[in-house]
């Protein structure tokens, strides 16, 4: 299977016909997962933890001020117990205090909005793990532990956000409006620095990119490609091939694929 690092959007991505159509054409273009491996921007808890496998629980609705239509959004995908156990198998001896499963935990909006835009039909086994971590070493390690899962089938998506600060967004602008300086910056670097399968850039990213501060005043919207950074490494290339991009309020929803 590929691996995705994907701008995952807030709740009104659901309204944004450009974005949700390069989300389900992306998609379409996709092979059918066995099940899928969700690392969240918006899940950072150690030890590393698993989300429910043996009942279904509720979404996350972990934002705030929004319209109440989008807190009655469901994603009732299957559960994964079995990618839980495989999980657990490949990274329990390199993540301090073990693997945790949290049998109350749902899908937080970093893994159901993109969800339900790529797989709308929800009969995709889908299970989110948390970071444990921002380091980016511990990241990329943790995500070389886990490209085994490529070979039976299971799609491993990093969510973030190519560029997230959320003083750039502003609602009462066109989503298409042309960027801040700085998040065009950010985003062209970014570009370069996968298309040429850079990993040390990637990872130091605050010393090496353009207005990284400004791009990511707190890092944990990168974060998620370092993971997947590291399963590609593992697993194949790390040159990735754009399958977003663009700009939406400002913020860059640049999006990669590791063949």
């Amino acid at each position: 299977m590929p691996i995705l690092y994907l701008s995952h959007g807030a709740p009104p991505l659901a309204d944004d016909a450009v974005w949700t159509e390069q989300l389900a054409r992306w998609s379409a273009d996709l092979p059918t997962p066995t099940n899928i491996l969700m690392v969240s921007a918006h899940w950072e808890n150690a030890p590393l933890s698993l989300s429910a496998t043996t009942t279904a629980q509720p979404l996350v609705y972990d934002f705030w001020g929004f319209p109440q239509k989008y807190y009655t959004v469901t994603y009732d995908a299957p559960l994964a117990p079995e990618l839980a156990d495989d999980v657990e198998g490949l990274v329990s001896d390199l993540v301090h205090g073990g693997v945790h499963r949290d049998e109350t935990r749902g899908l937080d909006h970093g893994a159901y909005v993109p969800l339900v835009e790529m797989f709308p039909d929800a009969d995709i086994p889908v299970l989110q793990m948390s970071m444990p971590t921002l380091d980016p070493r511990q990241l990329f390690e943790l995500g070389r532990r886990l490209a085994p899962l490529r070979d039976q089938g299971t799609l491993i998506v990093g969510s973030g956000f190519t560029t997230h600060n959320l003083a750039w967004f502003n609602p009462r602008n066109d989503s298409a409006a042309p960027p801040p300086t700085p998040s065009a910056e950010f985003d062209h670097w970014a570009a370069e620095a996968l298309a040429r399968g850079d990993v040390d850039a990637v990872l130091d990213f605050e010393h090496r990119a353009p207005a990284a501060r400004q791009a990511h005043p707190r890092t944990e919207h990168w974060a998620p490609l370092y993971l997947a950074l590291g399963a590609a490494e593992a697993s194949g290339g790390v040159e990735a091939d754009t399958a977003i991009d663009g700009f939406w309020y400002g913020l860059s929803k640049r999006s990669w694929q590791f063949a």
